[in-house]
Formats: C-alpha cells, sequence, structure tokens
C-alpha cells in the first residue's frame, strides 16, 4: 500500500456532495481519509501542493475501444490505460467488439486483469448482449458479471432484432446493469461514410441521414418503457435523438444517454479536404445538432461524457475516405475539448462539468468513486482548467494518432491522476 498522500489548497469540486471550495484532501490505505479545510496529515505522509488546481473525483469514460485481445498492434489494454491517465481518467469501460469478442466469462476476465496488471486507469470491461455480436443469441450475462462485466452491449452494431434487445432489458435487470445501445438502424445508414447534408453532396460521399440513428433511439425508449430495463444510448448525434430522450425521461422510462466530446465540438464541416480523422459513427452532424448536444448536457437530458476512444493504425486511416475505418482516439484530448467548448462558451458550469465526466459516470453504471466523501475510493483527477496547451499527437501515450485536433489549441489539461492513493499520471512541464 503507498504512503498517505495529501493533497493541499486545491478547488475541491465534488457535486456529489455539493461542494466547491479550496482545501485539502487525504487519502491513506487507497481511501478518502478526510476531505475539506486544513488537514495536518500523519507522519509520513506525502504532501502535493494543488494551488490553483482543481480537486475532483476521479473522470470516468464509460465507452472506451481498447482493443486488446485481437489488434495489439492498434492499441492494447495498458497502452489504453496509460492514454486515460494522460488525459485525467482515473477508469475506463472497455468495449466488448475486439477479436475474438468479449462475450464470455473468460474474455472478461482476460480484460479485466489485462487492465490490473496496467497498473494505470481501473479498466472495467464490458460484455457482449449477444454472442459473437451476431445479433442472434444471447450471451451469458450472469457469468459475464460474475468475471467482472458492468454493462452488456454490441456496441460496433445495433441489436436489430428487437424482440432480442426486448429479452436483454428484461435479463440485465436481474443483475442491475445497463443494456447499452448503438443506435443505428443499418438499412438507411448502409453504405454512408458521413452526414447526409449539403456537405456530403459536395463531396460526392453517400450520407448518413440523422433518422437512422433517431428510430433507432425511439425504439430502445419503447423497448425500455415497456420492460421497466434501463437502456443507456451511446454517442448521440442529432437534436432529434436528444428530443426523444427528453420525451422518454418526461415518460419515466429508465434511460440514460452519451454524447462523446467530439459531437459536442465539431460539425460535418471538419470532413471537408476529406480528412479521415473526422471520420466517425456516428458522424459528425450539423451546428444544429452540436448546439442541441450541448443544451441537452445542460439540462441533464444527456447523462454523461465519453470519448468513444477509438485507435486505427496510421494507413488504415489514409484509404480513400468512403473506405477508411470510422473512429477517433479521444482519451488524451477529452478533457481539454470539454472545457474548450462547453466550460470556456458558458455552457457547462465547473461543477456541471465534473458531474458528467465523474460522478454520473460512477452512479449511472453503478460503479465506485464518482465523489470524494470520506471513505471512497481514493481516485481523484487533479486539472488545470485555465492550462493552455497545443495537440501534439506524436506525444499520445496511446498507440493511436487518429484525431481531428491535431495541432489545436485547446484550455483545460490533468495534472495529476491518482488511483487508489497511487499518483499514476503526473504533467511534466
Amino acid at each position: 500500500m503507498s504512503a498517505p498522500l495529501l493533497l493541499t489548497g486545491g478547488r475541491i469540486v465534488d457535486p456529489a456532495q455539493g461542494m466547491d471550495a479550496v482545501g485539502d484532501l487525504l487519502i491513506i490505505d487507497g481511501k478518502i481519509a478526510s476531505v475539506g479545510g486544513t488537514i495536518q496529515g500523519p507522519d509520513g505522509a506525502r504532501r502535493v501542493d494543488c494551488s490553483g488546481l482543481v480537486v475532483s473525483p476521479g473522470m470516468i469514460d464509460v465507452h472506451v475501444h481498447l482493443r486488446e485481445p485481437g489488434r495489439e498492434e492498434v492499441e492494447t489494454v495498458a497502452s489504453g490505460a496509460h492514454a486515460a491517465a494522460a488525459g485525467g481518467f482515473t477508469a475506463v469501460a472497455a468495449m466488448p467488439n475486439t477479436k475474438p469478442v468479449t462475450d464470455n466469462q473468460a474474455m472478461v476476465g482476460f480484460v479485466k486483469r489485462q487492465g490490473e496488471a496496467a497498473g494505470f486507469a481501473r479498466v472495467y470491461p464490458y460484455g457482449a448482449i449477444s454472442v459473437g455480436q451476431m445479433g442472434e443469441t444471447l450471451a451469458e450475462f450472469g457469468e459475464m458479471v460474475a468475471a467482472g462485466a458492468v454493462a452488456v452491449s454490441d456496441d460496433g452494431r445495433p441489436v436489430e432484432n428487437s424482440h432480442l434487445m426486448r429479452t436483454a432489458l428484461e435479463y440485465a435487470q436481474t443483475f442491475g446493469i445497463p443494456v447499452v445501445e448503438h443506435c443505428e438502424v443499418m438499412s438507411l445508414a448502409h453504405g454512408g461514410s458521413m452526414h447526409e447534408g449539403v456537405i456530403s453532396a459536395r463531396l460526392g460521399l453517400k450520407g448518413i441521414p440523422s433518422e437512422a440513428e433517431e428510430i433507432d433511439v425511439m425504439r430502445c425508449i419503447l423497448l425500455a418503457k415497456l420492460t421497466g430495463g434501463h437502456i443507456h444510448l451511446c454517442h448521440l448525434s442529432s437534436k432529434g435523438s436528444v428530443e426523444l430522450v427528453r420525451w422518454g425521461k418526461d415518460q419515466g422510462v429508465n434511460v440514460t444517454a452519451e454524447v462523446c466530446s467530439h459531437h459536442i465540438s465539431l460539425t460535418h464541416e471538419a470532413v471537408e479536404g476529406y480528412d479521415t480523422n473526422a471520420k466517425m459513427n456516428p458522424p459528425l452532424r450539423t451546428q444544429r445538432d452540436v448546439e442541441a448536444l450541448q443544451q441537452g448536457l445542460k439540462d441533464g437530458t444527456i447523462d454523461l461524457l465519453v470519448t468513444d476512444h477509438a485507435p486505427h493504425h496510421y494507413d488504415e486511416k489514409e484509404r480513400e475516405f468512403a473506405d477508411a475505418p470510422n473512429g477517433i482516439v479521444g482519451l488524451e484530448t477529452a478533457l481539454g475539448v470539454n472545457v474548450t467548448w462547453l466550460l470556456e462558451s458558458g455552457v457547462l458550469t465547473l461543477s456541471q462539468l465534473v458531474d458528467r465526466m465523474a460522478c454520473l459516470p460512477a452512479k449511472v453504471f453503478h460503479l465506485p468513486g464518482g465523489t470524494l466523501a470520506k471513505g471512497s475510493i481514493g481516485d481523484v483527477t487533479v486539472f488545470d482548467p485555465s492550462r493552455e496547451w497545443t495537440v501534439d499527437p506524436a506525444r499520445f501515450k496511446s498507440k493511436g494518432r487518429n484525431t481531428p485536433y491535431g495541432g489545436r489549441k485547446l484550455r483545460g489539461q490533468a495534472v495529476r491522476t491518482i488511483v487508489g492513493g497511487r499518483i499514476v499520471f503526473e504533467l511534466n512541464g
């Protein structure tokens, strides 16, 4: 066990406790021992001056792709967990669309052990909804949960069979886990590579209409209403999706939703020049959609901020736009993007930002952390919301370099990431 850690003079922001005040924080034996005011600390404690910095509950990203097993040349659990720590995340949840698919107890256990061995951010595995993510046979939820799975999803593809989705929502209630859906009607999206609109027409690229997402959003909300199950909707990208989730919540449906940092900051204009680093699924949409997503975050319709961290090899992204794979890396840019586009612009307060990135992810997915209350796990993010820096993909801890933010100036950066009272990342310079 690491020595006691005393963080002094930071601005402690913990929405879970309604706390926002300058003070000290003491971690002993991996747990929060005392928070707020002036703390002397025991002999031998490591003192870290956090003056001018924000001290928050550890940030959690519930939507990442770590590629292992099967695509270790692109990313490993260890490199992804390292990237997460460098971005200020103390925990991530790893999607199951690996090769082979994480659809059984052994695979879930493997991902969990790899995360523990890496020693950076905590890694919580997902299990697949269906065997092989084929959308035909339900995977064994109970065995996967027993091995450490915190949710189930076929992310990367939707569960198109409504009977199977209904069964998944019913079955998952037994284990108290959310069913997480990648919302897409494949027949509408087929062959598309960006948002359907004036820019796709000008570039000669087949577009994906917003309705390809929204139809599945509505279906899932209705199935959750029918079953009483918890549906969590991935990476929403359109104004219509926000309105549908708002309706579902007003109806009392157990629906939660997330949005990616790139969907609240970029539009389909980023594709100009056929930049494959701006190719993702769902695609970047219009300014109207960006504003609706930001408003959804502000009013609580959208619960969580995520990255959908999706590393690809350089050669894969160098193909023709329509043939290049979807996805960007995001773990090391998310905090800066969120501060720049949400905090600096006044969309969210600092407390709301911490809530969407730390407290609510823990609450929605029933994970440890999400608070700095005495006795909780000693997972802490220390960041400087005013620090300006330039994104340099060559310095990423992730193996992936595929980002549309390369060369951009951002404001807001993690200074220290603490997991279980142990500093797993410290910013140099």
